[in-house]
């Protein structure tokens, strides 16, 4: 695999040098002033830098360190800058984060601490560019504003993309806040019926006296008030989709006239006489556990049935892996645009803190707190606080392969030497290894069973 490049922007010589030896996994590139800087930035692309903020021709000042920095922020705002900063004075290394820089080390440079900031910055530039690539690929896609990487959510898209076509009802099932309504958008955009009306309705925020006017219409004079006629929600929909949210609050008395309509695709307004025929396709959506309703009397049966030709569950978003970070992203780019901000990212703690949360209100909730923390936010990244969230116990990434299998290995051994009580030949023949060879997996890992008899560990 080619190495990463780091560049160096630093006027003094004998410190490349050091720098050269200090970075034997990048492949370092080198610019001695503004100009070279910003070249090899365009031409090379890397993702990390390490800048001094003095350089030619303010070499013992901060002008022109500062002009570079804010041109590089500019033209390459996903590259991640580390400052290399001799100045005594604190306020300069704040004004360069301030300013776009994604961390500062104070001259003379510690490597250890360096290479430790580098590698961090390496590792957020490539999250960030994992997560524009998986974005990029669900907007390709034809639900394209469904954004996800989550096995989970690509099955319920799949779904969505084969049904979307026929004509049978469909029952999407999700806590609040897990996009119910956006799929029901795909499924109406991506059917025959895309260029005629969509009509949604929130079944559960009508009032049960006048949910029934508003679904099915009424006539002029049908009840004190009616000055005029009425086309209600179904009929407004004729050739279209009906979108039914929170369908499992439908009042009783409503589920009958809506089991006749879903029957024999005719309406009759409060008033009227006269059965008016609709074509229409329906989608509902619930986030109650309608089948217990179903098994307590309070939702008909036969409705269910007739709404529930096909459903979807949709997985909340603590169940669609690193799904968060990845809409966090989208909405990060969506809300610079709308209210003309120009924020980088989020900082390890903002990470750190989205990838914890457990999410009760989904992604409606993370969309929220992204806005919020876009509008309030004061640096060029979005931290933590900004997002009302609780900074999350900062753990350092590992990518070491090697320490990744031990662990892998420790684990297999632990639950092979539970399932068969600490019993080696039993273990071993589990992992499919020889006597021999366990011995020294146990001892590597210090996982030795106490031995009390040659019985007690499967040994003849």
């Amino acid at each position: 695999m080619a190495k990463p490049k780091l560049l160096i922007i630093e006027d003094d010589v004998g410190l490349c040098n050091q720098y050269r030896w200090a970075f034997p996994g990048y492949e370092t590139l080198f610019a001695h002033n503004r100009q070279a800087a910003i070249g090899a930035a365009q031409r090379e692309q890397p993702p990390v830098a390490i800048m001094d903020l003095g350089l030619p021709p303010d070499p013992d000042g901060v002008t022109e360190g500062f002009a570079t920095l804010e041109q590089l922020s500019r033209q390459m705002p996903e590259m991640k800058v580390v400052v290399a900063t001799s100045h005594v004075d604190r306020t300069y290394a704040l004004r360069a984060v301030a300013s776009g820089a994604y961390d500062f080390c104070d001259k003379p440079i510690e490597i250890e601490v360096l290479r430790t900031v580098v590698d961090r910055a390496l590792r957020l530039y490539e999250l960030e560019q994992e997560n524009r690539q998986l974005s990029q690929a669900a907007a390709s896609g034809a639900l394209k504003r469904i954004v996800t990487g989550s096995d989970a959510m690509l099955k319920v898209n799949r779904t969505i993309e084969r049904v979307a076509p026929t004509n049978v009802t469909l029952l999407l099932l999700g806590e609040s806040g897990t996009g119910k309504e956006l799929l029901a958008h795909a499924v109406h955009e991506l059917s025959p019926r895309a260029g005629e009306p969509f009509i949604a309705i929130n079944c559960g925020a009508i009032p049960e006296t006048l949910l029934e006017s508003e679904l099915f219409g009424y006539e002029k004079g049908s009840f004190t008030g009616a000055a005029k006629q009425s086309v209600g929600k179904i009929e407004s929909a004729n050739h279209g989709t009906l979108f039914l949210d929170e369908i499992g609050d439908l009042p009783q008395p409503l589920q009958v006239k809506l089991l006749r309509f879903l029957q024999e695709q005719t309406v009759e307004r409060i008033g009227g006489r006269a059965p008016i025929q609709v074509d229409v396709r329906v989608v509902s959506a619930t986030n109650v556990a309608i089948e217990e309703r179903v098994e307590r009397g309070t939702f008909r049966g036969d409705l269910f049935f007739r709404l529930n030709a096909v459903s979807v569950r949709i997985p909340p978003l603590r169940e669609r892996g690193s799904d968060a970070m990845l809409l966090a992203r989208f909405f990060l780019n969506r809300f610079n645009r709308e209210l003309n901000r120009n924020l980088r990212g989020f900082s390890e703690a903002a990470v750190a803190a989205i990838g914890s949360h457990a999410w009760p209100g989904n992604v409606r909730e993370l969309e929220n707190r992204v806005r919020r923390a876009v509008v309030m936010a004061d640096g060029r990244f979005i931290d933590a606080p900004d997002l009302e969230l609780a900074p999350a116990a900062m753990t350092a990434l590992d990518f070491d392969l090697r320490s990744a299998r031990l662990r892998a290995d420790r684990e297999v051994l632990l639950r092979a030497l539970a399932h068969s009580n600490n019993r080696l030949s039993a273990t071993a023949k589990l992992l499919g290894v020889s006597r021999p060879t366990l011995y020294g997996l146990l001892e590597q890992h210090d996982l030795m069973p106490a031995r009390s008899s040659p019985e007690e560990n499967g040994e003849d």
